[in-house]
């Protein structure tokens, strides 16, 4: 009988559009595609058979699987696929380590997660066809790294193709389906009668008479019916040869797929069964060193057991079985309680031979659930977990909530519990975690773990706005010169800040500097100063923050768990060269932050460091660059103060040009990220809420919406004296002096010239303004100074010089493409009679070659080479993720769909 998944029968329709993905793919045209069906329909076997195909002609294929035993534990197709445990590769080792824990931040999951997409787009260097099947089952984190990896195969080599059973679908699923578009859903249906008489032709090794075709019609056209029939028929002797020459069938048929699988499985010898069974707990697929440890036999011994399993049709040649329904039947042929010790002795055999946290966690959560409530769980799992919660915690949280809840009651076991508040927080569920953490404190007396819970405890009582104040007992009972007194000294001097009490909390983190000091601690002191910091840029003494910097900086370094705080450090250093005017500095910091961020998974602080860059560059007028940036990484990534100054920047460049609606997508979506910061002011958002008030006619809420934040002086100015507030107006320049006394940097000077040159009408101070903006490296306030000081002109009767101011605004906002501002900019001098003279349209082409930006035609040309991402970002500077989102800019100005679309235009435009 013929290996039945090498048969591809009655797919002729199918298999060709699969054909011509991978001929798009080895052209260099991208797809994301699914393929769908009912169970046993062929999807696995003819997408094997594409992926045969696509090897041949050269592409790298990358082959996973969703598992129903494995769906709790995230990422594990896609590690499967992209073989990430099995290779010394130093991105795929990163990943591994990141997955453990090794690196000191929250949220490692999504970093692993943005590794792999990195990953995955440096392995489209050449071309690849990247395949999840059974993605009913796979995790909501790889199904999200799916859907963004679908959203940018238009700039990959990458075929990118699901396969997932027919059936009800889950809102993530419904987005994947929209991810891939129309046209790129491939459903199976059931074979047609002349494709079932060519399948069983092929398995019974003739053609079939009439009594063989009246029970192949009972499976209904469903290939895997049809194999496990005519192989249960021809194991049992059921099949002969009649004087026609006809193949029919002489013996008892299964009654249903079931049971001919359970034939199947009956013609085994006991010993294979019983290594088969063991492979089951290990999910649909599995390694031979697993395999050995689960089953207690020496992999030479097994070599001849699985070819034997091979042979009958159980297992495919890679190790996996050939469909989940014979693996679900060796698996439900344990009783459960039989099954759950089964699956505990395995987690031990695998975390004694030095197993992966998630590998053996895959063996303990079912173990456990199979244990009655009402029992106490093995005294192994506790064991376990004291070793294994805080990679755990990390890794699968929910998991870790699971096994954690079984193994704390009953128990004064801290440190449990501190890992357990710790999940319960990392899920969102801050008041489950403090209700945890809070009991365990009263039992617990080990030092560390007494940290460790305040430190939980903080965070939660932060996110439901109850009162911190246990933190002074804990101080009062922390044993005096103790490291651990100095840590808890770091938390409430964060607490003090976090509650608006500055004063207080440099008091109480320069008592903790001293300790930690004193003690050797380098994390106390380290966070210490990452306090003392951001107090003196609290009270606007930044240059005094810049010498704690590069002494925190220098404390960081030294302690490899600090990695986060300090990437944390770099970001606020960054921020801080950024106020000082000292912009080359600024920049030059957070590429670093980019850099190791992007190397060590650290998703929270790769975020704050694009959105640094996106700042950085609304502010030098790099207006393009400045949206790539704030959109390399989806919101949800983000920390919500981050999401709400993206979004800022995003729409504040919306309103400049003309793109209101646009501009105010961008408001929605950063509700509810300002919703959870609550009345922390960021910047780029209150600027881009106040400017869509203004468009709306409502001067006044506009002006509310501002407040007093520092560089935004001007336009509150700007606004109360529209609004005749003349008070209010004086007020905030008053306040814009001070400031510019206090810190004489060109921006502060400027933003005091600009504030007092609206008071007083003063079109002198108003260009004074314009040319300190320009020392600072800032566009938008030098053109709006320059628009301000043509009116004051204008308004004091010289129109010579408000003509020259105009052609200064005019050539500025040009530069910019604010077309908003441009048309705000003639109305208001045409009212004094000035006009600039004839013009070209100032209105900004923005599809065709014209509308890319200089970053992107280089990056345009760059494709055109056949660089990839990570070479493109190398030659010019960038991280390959802000090129790929250049690049997906530049495919959506071109309007075409694959790097080679962009090479075929560049040609053409060049032969025109």
């Amino acid at each position: 009988m013929p290996n039945a998944p090498d048969l591809v029968l009655g797919r002729d329709p199918e298999l060709s559009r699969l054909s011509g993905w991978v001929d798009d793919v080895v052209a260099g045209r991208g797809r994301a595609a699914l393929v769908e069906g009912e169970l046993g329909i062929g999807k696995s076997t003819l997408v094997r058979a594409a992926g045969r195909a696509a090897a041949d002609r050269g592409c790298q294929v990358f082959w996973g699987a969703g598992d129903e035993l494995g769906q709790a534990l995230p990422l594990l197709p896609l590690l499967e696929a992209l073989r990430v445990r099995e290779s010394d590769d130093p991105r795929r080792v990163a990943i591994v380590r990141t997955l453990r824990g090794e690196f000191t931040h929250t949220g490692p999951v999504s970093a692993a997660a943005e590794q792999l997409v990195a990953l995955v787009d440096e392995l489209c260097a050449t071309p690849a066809v990247l395949v999840i099947d059974d993605l009913q089952w796979a995790d909501d984190t790889s199904l999200a790294v799916w859907e963004r990896l679908a959203r940018a195969v238009r700039q990959l080599p990458l075929l990118l193709i699901g396969v997932l059973r027919a059936g009800p679908r889950s809102g993530r699923l419904a987005a994947l389906r929209r991810a891939v578009g129309p046209g790129s859903t491939l459903r199976l249906g059931r074979l047609t009668e002349p494709s079932i008489v060519d399948l069983v032709s092929a398995l019974a090794g003739g053609r079939p008479g009439g009594g063989l075709l009246g029970l192949a019609a009972g499976a209904a056209g469903n290939p895997l019916y049809l194999t496990e029939l005519v192989g249960a028929l021809a194991r049992g002797g059921g099949l002969a040869v009649d004087a026609a020459g006809d193949v029919e069938s002489t013996g008892q048929p299964p009654t249903s797929l079931s049971a001919a699988i359970a034939d199947r499985l009956g013609f085994l010898p006991e010993p294979v069964r019983q290594v088969l069974r063991a492979a089951a707990l290990l999910g649909g697929d599995f390694t031979v060193p697993d395999l050995a440890v689960v089953s207690g036999r020496p992999v030479a011994e097994l070599a001849g057991t699985l070819a034997e399993a091979r042979a009958a049709g159980v297992l495919t040649g890679s190790l996996a079985f050939r469909h989940p329904l014979i693996r679900t039947a060796l698996y439900d042929e344990l009783p459960a309680p039989v099954r759950a010790a089964w699956h505990l002795d395995a987690g031990r055999a695998l975390a004694d031979a030095g197993a992966s946290v998630d590998r053996v966690a895959r063996q303990v959560l079912p173990a456990v659930a199979g244990t009655p409530d009402t029992e106490p769980v093995d005294p192994w799992v506790v064991r376990w977990l004291h070793s294994a919660a805080a990679a755990l915690v990390g890794q699968a949280p929910q998991v870790a909530v699971e096994l954690l809840r079984r193994a704390v009651p009953g128990r004064s076991d801290g440190v449990l519990a501190s890992r357990l508040a710790d999940a319960l927080y990392r899920v969102g569920d801050p008041a489950a975690a403090e209700k945890v953490a809070s009991r365990a404190l009263l039992l617990a007396s080990d030092p560390d773990v007494v940290v460790d819970l305040h430190w939980t405890l903080t965070q939660c009582r932060t996110l439901t706005g109850t009162s911190s104040d246990f933190l002074p007992e804990a101080l009062a009972a922390a044993e005096p010169g103790s490291r651990h007194r100095a840590r808890l000294l770091v938390l409430t001097a964060r607490t003090h800040w976090g509650t608006g009490h500055v004063d207080t909390a440099a008091r109480v983190a320069a008592e903790a500097l001293d300790l930690g000091t004193a003690v050797g601690d380098r994390w106390a002191t380290s966070w210490a100063l990452h306090v003392l910091t951001i107090v003196a840029m609290t009270r606007g003494a930044v240059a005094d923050a810049l010498p704690l910097f590069e002494r925190a900086l220098a404390e960081a370094d030294a302690e490899p768990g600090l990695t986060d705080l300090r990437l944390l450090l770099q970001i606020n250093q960054a921020g801080a060269f950024g106020e000082l005017d000292r912009q080359a500095e600024a920049l030059a910091a957070v590429q670093q932050v980019g850099q190791l961020a992007d190397r060590t998974g650290n998703v929270v602080r790769l975020a704050q460091a694009h959105s640094a860059l996106g700042q950085l560059s609304l502010d030098a007028g790099r207006w393009d660059d400045a949206l790539a940036e704030v959109d390399v990484l989806p919101a949800e990534l983000k920390d919500p103060a981050v999401a709400c100054c993206d979004h800022g920047v995003a729409a504040v460049i919306g309103f400049h040009r003309s793109q209101p609606e646009l501009a105010r997508g961008h408001l929605a979506a950063a509700g509810p990220y300002a919703d959870r910061i609550g009345d922390r002011l960021v910047g780029p958002l209150a600027l881009a809420r106040s400017l869509d008030h203004e468009l709306a006619g409502e001067p006044a809420a506009a002006l509310a919406v501002l407040g007093e934040a520092r560089d935004l002086l001007p336009e509150a100015v700007r606004l109360a004296v529209a609004l005749g507030d003349r008070d209010r107006a004086g007020e905030l320049t008053l306040l814009a002096e001070r400031l510019a006394c206090d810190q004489p940097v060109p921006h502060r000077l400027a933003v005091a010239l600009h504030c007092r040159g609206q008071l007083d009408g003063d079109p002198a101070a108003l260009l004074l303004a314009a040319d300190r903006y320009q020392d600072s490296g800032r566009a938008l306030p030098r053109a709006v100074a320059l628009e301000a000081g043509a009116a004051a002109f204008a308004e004091h009767g010289d129109k010579t010089s408000a003509r020259a101011a105009y052609a200064r605004a005019f050539d500025a906002y040009t530069a910019l493409g604010a077309t908003w501002d441009l048309a705000r900019l003639g109305a208001r001098l045409r009212t004094h009679g000035i006009r600039r003279g004839p013009q070209g349209s100032h209105r900004r082409t923005y599809t065709g070659w014209d509308s890319l930006t200089p970053t992107e035609v280089r990056i345009a040309a760059l494709v055109v080479e056949g660089l990839s991402n990570p070479q493109i970002g190398a030659r010019l500077f960038l991280s390959p993720r802000t090129v790929g989102t250049h690049v997906s800019h530049i495919l959506a100005k071109l309007g075409v769909h694959s790097r080679i679309d962009i090479a075929r235009e560049s040609g053409l435009r060049a032969s025109s």
